[in-house]
């Protein structure tokens, strides 16, 4: 073991003061130790940090931790949790990982719920085929868990009964999610790109906390919500009318 160590770099002073063990790390989060090891063997936290013959915990894995914590709290299945986790950088920092769990909130308050297919066919007031089951799920309004159930987002199920209605083909819904999928992940990393670069190091120098770093996210998210969407609106309505005019042509 301590051949490991000669090569392991050597951290700046800060660095190792924020360092836990794993009784500190329980401690901090309110884990058992049993589910950090858990959590780690699935690849949600990252090992610790070995010194020696001990491990040690860093900010970051606070942040990981704290954010399976609260995928939890909204419903999400422990696959969900892995998909969502594995989209982060394995080399993120606390702060950056704080930034992404405060604008990943407003759509957390919706979180799924289980139903039975029968239960899905009561809250539609009718029988759903297995064609528009497939619809729904590529719009992820509902997700089959392969034991009879579905995971649905009650929330959007009157609008996606609403688009069956109207016939809503499962391609298009496929390739309106992969559009949004795409350039949601794009907006999302030049935004944090522009909190990283420009919010961050002025506040660090300020001596702002990661948690007052969250709560200066979560308050300017709104407007971030509403530009996007006002710029949505603005681009479909131009484009609308280009097309209406390329069509009259």
């Amino acid at each position: 073991m301590a051949d490991q160590d000669v090569d392991t770099p050597v951290e700046p002073r800060d660095a190792l003061r924020d360092l836990l063990t794993l009784d500190e790390l329980t401690a901090r989060v309110g884990m058992s130790v049993r589910n950090v090891r858990f959590y780690t063997t699935k690849g949600l936290v990252p090992p610790p940090i070995r010194r020696g013959r001990s491990g040690y915990y860093t900010p970051a894995h606070v942040a990981r931790l704290e954010l399976v914590q609260e995928l939890q709290a909204h419903g999400f299945t422990l696959a969900a949790i892995e998909k969502y986790v594995a989209a982060i950088p394995e080399d993120a920092s606390a702060e950056e990982i704080a930034m992404q769990r405060t604008m990943q909130a407003p759509w957390m308050a919706d979180r799924p719920v289980r139903l039975t297919r029968a239960e899905l066919d009561s809250r539609a007031g009718r029988e759903l085929t297995d064609d528009e089951l497939t619809t729904l799920e590529e719009m992820e309004i509902t997700l089959p868990c392969g034991d009879g159930t579905y995971e649905v987002a009650l929330t959007q199920f009157s609008v996606g009964l609403g688009l069956l209605e109207i016939g809503y083909p499962a391609a298009a819904a496929r390739a309106g999610r992969e559009l949004y999928a795409r350039h949601g992940k794009e907006l999302a990393e030049e935004l944090l790109a522009v909190f990283r670069t420009q919010v961050w190091p002025t506040y660090k120098e300020a001596g702002m906390t990661r948690e007052r770093l969250s709560e200066v996210v979560a308050r300017i998210k709104p407007l971030s919500i509403t530009s996007l969407v006002s710029a949505y609106e603005t681009a479909m309505d131009e484009a609308t009318r280009a097309d209406i005019v390329h069509r009259g042509r």
